[in-house]
């Protein structure tokens, strides 16, 4: 028995917690490009923008529409991708362990709950694309996506029309993606932050997937884990990253190069075996 299979099977007997945290990786894997690939840029006049530019609610300040069209450019892929092997075998997951799972994903594109994971148990730290909210945040309510809104190519403006549809139902200003800018912080209210570090505390199994480890929460739940000497912590990733350094360095850590559906269908099938 190797000691990936021993590490799992003594978590599925004990009475342990798992958290499951997913990047961009995983979803890469469906076709939707990581976000600062060549595919996040964006050009305004003469000028390309980064998506470290283009995510801020600075820039979303001076000129919302062109922010805009890049969020509706980029909610176009997501909604065209589907949920890979490794968004279905998380949600199984889900269904085996029940109020011993959480899942916590940097992902905006919203396929971990198109593939079957609750929303009650997915804290979506960065936010999900497919909802919008006050830019003046009149209220602290969420409003699903307008339906009329379709798909946008790369560079395609925001219509009139369009822009008539993305305002708040509550106070008719300017509505926002739903989305954790960079120059912004974390915060329970819009991205349950501090329920994510909670459930981190009671974390017997984490198990890592596709991130780069580029982000304060991901990195603090890492830290976290990593302290606990009883802990299992598993890295899934093609390539190195900090989460990998936390398994090699930890007594219960593993890790495995390679993407995220053959890894967590073979980690499932041990749980199921």
């Amino acid at each position: 028995m190797t000691k990936l299979e021993k590490a799992l099977k003594r978590f599925k007997d004990s009475k342990g917690r798992l958290t499951v945290l997913t990047g961009a990786g995983i979803s890469a894997e469906s076709g939707i490009p990581t976000f600062r690939g060549p595919e996040g840029y964006w050009t305004v006049g003469s000028k390309e923008y980064r998506p470290e530019q283009m995510a801020t609610y600075s820039m979303f300040s001076r000129d919302p529409w062109e922010v805009w069209a890049w969020y509706l450019y980029r909610r176009t892929v997501c909604k065209k991708a589907e949920p890979n092997s490794g968004h279905l075998a998380i949600a199984e997951m889900e269904k085996m362990f029940s109020d011993r799972f959480r899942l916590i994903t940097q992902n905006v594109d919203g396929l971990h709950l198109r593939a079957g994971n609750t929303e009650e148990r997915t804290f979506q730290i960065h936010g999900n694309l497919h909802l919008l909210r006050c830019a003046d945040n009149c209220t602290q309510q969420l409003f699903p996506f307008p339906s009329q809104i379709g798909e946008k190519e790369k560079n395609e403006p925001v219509t009139e029309a369009e822009r008539r549809l993305l305002i708040c139902p509550k106070c008719q200003g300017l509505a926002r993606p739903h989305v954790l800018w960079f120059d912004e912080y974390y915060d329970e209210r819009f991205f349950r932050a501090q329920s994510a570090l909670l459930w981190a505390q009671s974390t017997e199994l984490l198990l890592v997937i596709g991130t780069a480890g580029a982000t304060n929460i991901p990195m603090q739940i890492g830290g976290i884990v990593s302290r606990n000497p009883r802990a299992i912590l598993i890295d899934i990733n093609p390539q190195d990253n900090p989460f990998r350094n936390l398994a090699k360095n930890h007594p219960g850590g593993i890790f495995t190069e390679g993407g995220g559906g053959e890894n967590l269908t073979k980690i499932l099938s041990i749980w199921k075996s």
